[in-house]
């Protein structure tokens, strides 16, 4: 046996590596960095992800983006990004969401489609360019941040659309978090209407719990579940994205080409799945959630890394106004439905 061929390929590869380091300890260290912010209290309501994409656009802005820099952080936008879309799916059991009862499913399920397609004719008849609609409608109708960048990987937008809607979509989600409690109480709902509203209606998870704290024992529990259940629905709004965008490229042999398929979507299912039946054990949730929230915010603080302020301002009022209005619709519509339904 020739151990020259044998040990040929590790070179290469230890090279890549080697590349891949610097960016890639930048993303830890911003990722890091937002975790020990989150502890302050006015920070409390933001998760990892939002803050690290807002150090990454800072850090960057300061220090300009060093070419021995972009490998490791496009290496954490995609695959580390990709890993922790698929290690969501140890958050889900489908027995959870199923105690909901389907008319509870039928208004989550409801809302989340009525907003997504509401907010993409309002972009049209705004003007807001197609895939910040999307990412703005993706964040506001699943679940924030997360389905941002997994919404992403199929609609192909630039770094300054993703980093506009998850700006737009934590700005209405922190209102929503303050405003919806008050609003169940003023309204006369009961714990577990009012739980469902919020899980329904609110963008991000952490936004959800601390609007759902407010609610009581009940109220907290049927929103989270509530969430999970709209997290779950994250697949096939990605899938059915990656169909339109090929669909849409159809005629145009290389821009087909050109259209991904979300494997990692499956992966994502093949967990909940595992999860639902049992074979995940209870004491590895919650480090996995952990470790998951930690991949999220690397991959986020890198794609901050790469966003200018200039191309953020040129893209003007319109997409916050976007973001503003589909933020009342899944309001409004969630409402209605869970009154109705539920």
């Amino acid at each position: 046996m020739n151990i020259a061929a044998v040990r040929q390929p590790f070179p290469p590869l230890l090279a890549v590596i080697a590349t891949r380091l610097p960016g890639l300890g930048v993303a830890f260290s911003l990722a890091a960095a937002a975790w020990m912010l989150r502890g302050l209290p006015v920070l409390g309501a933001l998760s990892p992800s939002i803050l690290a994409i807002l150090l990454g656009i800072a850090v960057r802005q300061m220090f300009g983006s060093p070419a021995a820099l972009r490998p490791g952080l496009a290496f954490a936008v995609r695959p580390v990004l990709r890993a922790a879309v698929v290690m969501l799916g140890f958050q889900l059991t489908l027995g959870q969401v199923a105690a909901l009862g389907w008319g509870a499913l039928l208004a989550v399920a409801g809302g989340l489609v009525s907003c997504f397609v509401g907010t993409i004719w309002l972009g049209r008849r705004l003007g807001v360019e197609p895939r910040l609609a999307r990412l703005i409608a993706a964040g506001t109708s699943v679940c924030g941040a997360s389905a941002v960048v997994a919404s992403n990987s199929v609609v192909r937008g630039e770094e300054g659309d993703v980093a506009y809607a998850m700006a737009a979509v934590t700005v209405f989600g922190t209102i929503a978090m303050l405003a919806t409690p008050a609003l169940a109480l003023a309204l006369g709902l009961d714990a577990t209407t009012a739980g469902l509203w919020t899980g329904a209606s609110i963008h991000e998870v952490a936004q959800v719990v601390g609007a759902a704290t407010q609610l009581g024992e009940q109220g907290l529990q049927t929103a989270t579940v509530a969430k999970m259940a709209r997290i779950l629905m994250l697949a096939p709004l990605v899938l059915t994205l990656a169909a339109v965008a090929r669909r849409g490229a159809a005629g145009d042999g290389e821009a087909r080409a050109k259209v991904p398929v979300p494997w990692f979507v499956f992966g994502f299912l093949a967990l909940a799945a595992a999860s639902s039946a049992g074979l995940v054990p209870a004491a590895m949730v919650k480090p996995a959630a952990s470790v998951t929230s930690f991949m999220l915010a690397m991959a986020l603080g890198a794609m901050g890394f790469g966003v200018e302020l200039r191309d953020l301002k040129r893209k003007g009022l319109r997409p916050l106004v976007l973001a503003a209005s589909s933020w009342l619709l899944i309001a409004g519509l969630s409402l209605g439905l869970v009154r109705l339904l539920a």
